[in-house]
């Protein structure tokens, strides 16, 4: 016992703190992926449609019918919401500072939730159906480039022939931390837009779709593009941002990789401990053997020794885990550089049922390892055995 002692408590600690580094790992991949697909959502949707004839430039083409295309994808199973918007070119100015923009016209119908979870200054628009509103919001981006701040008015010249001029005022500041979108976007009421181009109130850029379910984001997308006509193109945000989620897609990779290596390193230590333990027990292996004990049954007792250490090694991991994800989840301790990860903590994700998975995988692969070190019972001798007692 005095040699088993320390190295069954050094593989229970080796277990807990395997375990717990695996479900950090886990919550930090899910969190991350979760947040920043949140983010590319907030600015463009789930789906995306816009006409066929549109160019690779910063610029929206007519969509007429609007309203009546909107109601038929309403209908569809799994669409939450829908809601039209128009994109337009531009500059801005202020003073001798000069930034180049996209304005994103959005309506009366637009879903503000997003925004209203990254607005760092002042409010969001309220657009109004037949009125069209000065109001704008900028990003910190560029309200730290030209040093804007809330109620500020904003000259901006859209490219155009004859180009055109709009003076703005700031109603409020956002920052989602994804410089790929914060650095360009504004956002307008889409009757500046239409007014811009010379369309009617019913004639739009294009349209965006919500849905419920992302993972059904390919069948859906199926649907809209049947409701919608022949001279529409749809999207997904996959498609339009294939660089973002491919490289989301390879977290997946790493989240496997830790949780092999964990798992390995586990039974490792399980193994090393489980060998001690019947190596210090031989005498009492050979009297069970002399006494008529069958190995199998030897062996179903070191085994279910190892499944309570194994087992007290994930609890004790289990608590270590999911304290650290609750306490990073509700104070953000651990920080990021947003500039290069696009948030600014670490994101955590538990689900409950990954922490199910998690747990009985463990302890099924480490109780199958486990098998290989109790096959040395079969190899005990019973005279030889009982002579270490």
């Amino acid at each position: 016992m005095r040699v088993s002692r320390p190295v069954v408590r050094l593989a229970i600690t080796g277990i807990a703190l395997g375990f717990s580094a695996m479900i950090i790992s886990v919550a930090i991949v899910k969190g991350f992926k979760q947040e920043i697909q949140d983010k590319v959502l907030g600015f463009s949707s789930h789906i995306h449609i816009s006409k066929y004839d549109a160019n690779q430039s910063f610029e929206s083409s007519p969509m007429e019918g609007g309203a009546e295309l909107a109601s038929s994808l309403a209908a569809i199973n799994g669409v939450t919401h829908v809601q039209a918007f128009a994109i337009k070119a531009g500059i801005v100015r202020k003073g001798s500072d000069i930034e180049g923009i996209v304005a994103k016209g959005v309506d009366a119908g637009y879903d503000w939730e997003f925004f209203r979870k990254y607005l760092i200054e002042g409010k969001l628009p309220a657009y109004r159906t037949g009125q069209r509103s000065v109001d704008i919001l900028v990003s910190s981006a560029l309200a730290r480039k030209l040093n804007l701040t809330s109620g500020d008015s904003l000259i901006t010249y859209f490219i155009q022939q004859p180009p055109r001029a709009r003076k703005f005022k700031i109603a409020g500041v956002y920052e989602t931390g994804l410089e790929e979108f914060d650095a360009k976007f504004i956002f307008c009421d889409l009757a500046q837009i239409r007014k811009l181009n010379d369309w009617n109130d019913y004639t739009v850029g294009g349209m965006e779709i919500a849905i419920s379910d992302f993972s059904r984001l390919d069948d859906i997308a199926e649907s809209v593009y049947a409701a919608s006509g022949s001279e529409l193109d749809v999207h997904t945000v996959q498609e339009m941002y294939p660089q973002i989620f491919d490289w989301l897609g390879l977290q997946d990779i790493n989240a496997i990789v830790i949780i092999i290596l964990m798992v390995i390193v586990a039974g490792i230590n399980m193994i090393a401990a489980l060998l001690v333990l019947i190596l210090e027990r031989v005498g009492t292996i050979g009297s069970l053997k002399a006494m008529g004990g069958r190995d199998r049954a030897i062996r179903s007792i070191f085994l279910r020794i190892a499944g309570m250490l194994i087992g007290r090694g994930l609890l004790w991991g289990n608590l270590i885990g999911i304290g650290v994800c609750l306490l990073q989840n509700h104070f953000h301790w651990i920080k990021l550089d947003q500039d290069s990860y696009y948030i600014a903590y670490v994101p955590v994700r538990l689900l409950i049922t990954d922490l199910l998975w998690m747990n009985l995988g463990t302890l099924a692969v480490c109780t199958l390892m486990m098998v290989v070190p109790t096959l040395l019972i079969a190899r005990i001798p019973p005279v030889k055995a009982l002579r270490f007692r």
